[in-house]
């Protein structure tokens, strides 16, 4: 299957070949909704997602592998002289790095910003020396460079036919991350943090000391309700930007809205009980999501030929 991405995308070179392989392989293997919905682009766009994506990884493992060794101060060390390494490349047009090569040629045949990736290693760099934040306008910093980014980052590939998209396919990104948020709440302060506003819970009586508690009281489940109506209302705004994405590109982003934005469904359903259970969308929908995802990519494909 990569091979014939590869080759559909007109990427000859061996090395950088191998690279994009590896990204690719990062996406399978940690990236599972993410994975399916880059199947339903056509087959010489994947690669450039997958790059992507395992770029995006790559650092991530660098700041949360909890099996690492390393201080935060020796991941921050780490993470800046890759990124650093990495936005050097950027500029020279070429890398050595195994994940980097691949996410540099796709940088250059899109032209996407490099001010893009500032923001994300940014981002990447505050998850090394920021605990909580106070505000949504503080998390927002955070969440722009690890997330509003990203969909950013896709926007070239996905090849938007008004400018509108951009705004709209910036909020998606934002709803994403916030819907993984509200999951996460016992997995994040496993390692030491929080990604809800402070100053929001607090309206609802909620402290940090509550949620380290990981009791799903009816405060912090009043809370969490809050924050479930942020992403929809984030999702609805962003929805009508797929419409405005070259045909062939809106089955794999209408797909990746239904079934990340469907975390908050599973919240809802299992009544808030983030701490005991973990909100994941069933098999059962994400087959109903994919299969007639694949069959409108399919006729897009063919309508595009």
């Amino acid at each position: 299957m990569s091979a014939r991405e590869l080759d559909a995308a007109g990427i000859t070179d061996a090395q950088l070949r191998a690279s994009y392989e590896r990204c690719r392989q990062l996406n399978a293997a940690h990236g599972k909704t993410y994975y399916l919905a880059t199947l339903l682009l056509p087959p010489a766009k994947r690669p450039y997602v997958h790059a992507l994506y395992g770029f995006a990884r790559y650092a991530d493992e660098i700041v949360d592998d909890l099996a690492s060794t390393l201080s935060d101060e020796e991941k921050a060390q780490w993470l800046s002289d890759w990124g650093d390494a990495f936005l050097d490349d950027l500029d020279r047009g070429q890398s050595d790095d195994p994940i980097c090569n691949a996410v540099v040629d796709t940088v250059q045949r899109w032209q996407i910003p490099k001010e893009h990736f500032v923001a994300f290693l940014h981002s990447m760099g505050m998850d090394l020396t920021v605990a909580e934040y106070a505000t949504y306008e503080d998390l927002y910093e955070y969440v722009y460079g690890s997330a509003a980014v990203i969909g950013l980052q896709m926007v070239p590939i996905l090849e938007p036919r008004s400018p509108e998209a951009v705004e709209r396919a910036k909020d998606l990104g934002v709803a994403f991350q916030l819907a993984n948020f509200i999951r996460d709440v016992g997995e994040d302060l496993d390692r030491g943090r929080v990604y809800l506003p402070l100053n929001e819970l607090a309206e609802y009586g909620v402290t940090r000391d509550d949620l380290e508690r990981r009791v799903a009281t009816e405060p912090i489940k009043a809370a969490l309700r809050a924050q479930v109506r942020r992403v929809k209302e984030l999702e609805e705004h962003a929805r009508p930007g797929i419409a405005m994405l070259d045909p062939t590109s809106q089955p794999c982003i209408e797909a990746a809205r239904e079934l990340y934005c469907g975390i908050v469904d599973e919240v809802e359903r299992i009544d808030y009980e983030v701490f005991t259970q973990r909100a994941k969308v069933p098999m059962r929908r994400r087959l109903a999501v994919a299969g007639p995802a694949w069959v409108r990519a399919v006729r897009a494909r063919r309508q595009a030929a």
